[in-house]
């Protein structure tokens, strides 16, 4: 088996082949789905190992003093030996996984072959294909929960292990100082408990995702922000509780614990900072200083964890395996979500690069996973893909490019409210356009549309606007269930078409669409995403400027109540509310991002349509979409925000834009109305029309966003993240 080593003298990491472990009585011999990279404790060993010896005898005081008493009583030629063969010896990484049981050992009987667990342990839950772990050290995953998330069991207990020792209590308010991997958690755990938090972190990124989290407020502990909610969290007070969950050698973190505790509060070590406590400040407020010892009660015990020898309830009620058990119950549940956190899934294979990019700072992450060969094996169910199908032309139809003086001659399938209010009025106003039929299903639909914005033609029949050789281009803006037929016929046709949202509401309809584009050579297609043409939205991109590293992008979207009526309510023909307009929001994220998303995860709130969908990119971005329609009538319906490289890029639903980085950038004025980009996007259709130039989008990218929407559909009946998986 193959098994992830490293070499503390020289740093050399390696993917080696080692033998497998035998499975061994009071324990079970597990088989890896998923394991999680510590962020915060390997990166720190990976570091530590490219130091040089005097370096390494720095960061490691404690390890120098075991020398010297070593020197003392065996001597300098001994302790060298030793010390050497110890140092130039290949050690394991990794403590956290889920597997599936393969073999099972004497004395166990609360698991058998096949079943998932979640395991831990720096010397049973390796990153390995095969680990032996004994009893104490395993607990079974429950149903529905997604393996890469049952991953997580063991850094959850670490979180929740510090949060338990901190005693939080209802209403009370906590600080958390370090938004790393455990510290995002304990944000969550203490919300999920009834505090409120305030968290502290130098990384805007990081700030960022713990508010969404649940984090009442974060901010960088050397600005005036964290203390300022504080006190207005805590009436002045001071929070109840501070959990030190940050790394490095700064002191910064235990003198702030001082500065925003309250009298007599408590200040909880859960990470590995320096600990050089300010004595006056610390006795004057007579802090109460705790520390939290890994997963929990048995930690470093062996007659616990290698002896299988649990400890009685009624005296120790939360153990390491009670720990995981219980966090694992809270991620079934709901209560504590750790897919934001997932940065980047590595194949295990891809070990060593992957630590080398963490190391140089190439992948920006607050969680990495890697994926086994072998994570499909009996015991779990493949992971829920959507296809996005490959686009494919053949030669056909072509695009000439027009003359100046000849008019762009349009159809229009559909004229019902959208196409009336936001398309029509753009079109009939702009030159070297003519609006040549307007087809409806109602007879007088047409004739309204007709005398209102001056079609040449009104009709009901669909065949007559196809076979119209004088017809550049077809407007469908019908009814969701008719757009990809429509679509595929006009294409067909060898018309250049614009057709609203969505494209597809399943993935034979997207296929189908595609085999037009295929048959005909047709790929002359436009989808009505007119967000990214929004010229509040494009300024406040280009102000951005070029990124370099993963992008957080935050997207709420105050959808609102649906009027009694509705055919967006006929959800069994027309689709779900966000098939309808979801695309609108992952087409903007893509556009903002400059790619398209590889996965898709979608979670609802029960009773209603309120939906979180979180989309992963190949640069490890992420983009979390709220979908929301509970709130408040009066609050803006889009705000969106875009977190960066130091910079934060803000849109106020398309009235107000700004840009934060070195230098802030606000839009001058609030404009007379709302543009969402329909106008601009109408515009360059137009252009490609007349020139027979490129699209304004991209068909690929179309078909993406497709299909990320359709994964949102699949997601919440799987209750798992979604793959989006490019077919050859």
């Amino acid at each position: 088996m193959k098994q992830v080593v490293q070499n503390y003298k020289s740093g050399e990491l390696a993917v080696l082949d080692v033998p497998v472990p035998g499975c061994k009585p009071g324990g079970v011999l597990v088989r890896t789905a998923y394991s999680l990279i510590s962020t915060g404790t390997e990166l720190m060993k990976v570091s530590e190992a490219g130091m040089s010896m005097l370096g390494k005898a720095r960061s490691r005081p404690d390890q120098v003093a075991k020398v010297m008493q070593s020197v003392a009583t065996n001597g300098v030629p001994a302790t060298y030996r030793k010390v050497m063969g110890k140092l130039d010896s290949y050690t394991p990484l990794g403590y956290s996984l889920c597997g599936v049981v393969e073999q099972v050992g004497a004395g166990i009987d609360d698991v058998k072959v096949g079943d998932l667990v979640a395991c831990a342990g720096n010397e049973h839950a390796l990153h390995a294909e095969l680990n032996w772990v004994p009893k104490n050290l395993y607990t079974p995953v429950p149903d529905g929960l997604a393996p890469r998330h049952a991953a997580f069991g063991t850094v959850g207990s670490i979180a929740m292990q510090g949060v338990r020792q901190g005693e939080p209590q209802l209403g009370e308010v906590a600080l958390v100082i370090g938004l790393g991997l455990i510290g995002q958690l304990v944000v969550q755990l203490l919300t999920a408990a009834g505090v409120r938090v305030v968290g502290a972190d130098p990384d805007p990124t990081r700030c960022e995702l713990a508010e969404r989290l649940g984090a009442a407020a974060c901010g960088d502990p050397a600005s005036a922000a964290v203390e300022a909610a504080v006190a207005e969290l805590t009436d002045g007070h001071g929070v109840d509780q501070v959990y030190l969950a940050a790394g490095g050698g700064s002191n910064q973190p235990v003198e702030l614990a001082a500065r925003l505790a309250r009298d007599r509060g408590r200040v909880v070590d859960i990470g590995k900072c320096r600990l050089d406590l300010p004595w006056n400040a610390y006795y004057e407020k007579e802090l109460d200083v705790r520390f939290s010892r890994s997963y929990g009660p048995g930690r470093y015990d062996p007659s616990y964890e290698l002896e299988g020898r649990d400890y009685p309830i009624g005296y120790v009620r939360w153990t390491e395996r009670r720990n995981l058990a219980c966090f694992l119950d809270l991620l079934a549940r709901g209560s504590v979500d750790v897919e934001p956190l997932v940065s980047h899934v590595a194949e295990f294979d891809d070990a060593v690069e992957t630590y080398r990019q963490l190391k140089d700072g190439e992948l920006k992450a607050v969680a990495v996973l890697f994926r086994y060969p072998e994570q499909a094996a009996e015991g779990e169910a493949e992971a829920p893909s959507v296809a996005v199908p490959a686009v494919r032309r053949s030669e056909g139809t072509s695009a000439p490019a027009r003359s100046a003086k000849t008019p762009v001659r349009l159809a229009f399938v559909g004229a019902g409210n959208y196409a009336t209010s936001m398309l029509l009025p753009h079109l009939a106003q702009r030159e070297g356009v003519e609006l040549s039929t307007v087809v409806t299903t109602t007879a007088l639909s047409a004739a309204n549309a007709q005398r209102k914005f001056g079609f040449t033609q009104a009709t009901t029949d669909l065949d007559a606007v196809l076979g119209d050789k004088s017809v550049d281009a077809v407007f469908v803006v019908t009814r969701h269930s008719s757009h990809a037929e429509l679509t595929r016929q006009a294409l067909l046709a060898g018309k250049t078409v614009f057709v609203e949202k969505p494209l597809a509401l399943t993935e034979d309809e997207l296929a189908g669409v595609l085999a037009a584009v295929e048959e005909s050579g047709n790929d002359r297609l436009q989808v009505g995403f007119n967000r990214r043409f929004a010229p509040l939205l494009q300024e406040a991109k280009e102000r951005f400027g070029t990124r370099t590293g993963p992008a957080s992008l935050r997207y709420l979207v105050n959808a609102g109540k649906l009027q009694h009526g509705s055919w967006y309510l006929q959800q069994g023909a027309e689709g779900s509310r966000f098939a309808g307009e979801g695309g609108h929001f992952i087409d903007t994220a893509s556009w903002l991002l400059e790619a398209d998303p590889v996965s898709v995860y979608a979670t609802a709130a029960p009773g209603n349509e309120d939906l979180q969908v979180v989309l992963r990119y190949p640069d490890g971005s992420t983009a979390t979409i709220s979908y929301v329609t509970t709130g408040a009538s009066g609050f803006p319906k889009e705000t969106l925000d875009l977190v960066a490289d130091g910079k934060v890029l803000r849109l106020d639903d398309f009235v107000r834009a700004s840009v934060y980085g070195r230098k802030r950038w606000v839009s001058s004025r609030l404009p007379k109305a709302r543009d969402k980009g329909q106008n601009a996007e109408l515009a360059a259709f137009i252009k490609a029309v007349r020139t027979g130039g490129p699209m304004p989008v991209p068909l690929e990218s179309l078909v993406a966003t497709t299909a990320a929407t359709l994964a949102v559909h699949t997601g919440l009946a799987g209750g798992a993240p979604v793959t989006l998986a490019r077919t050859p």
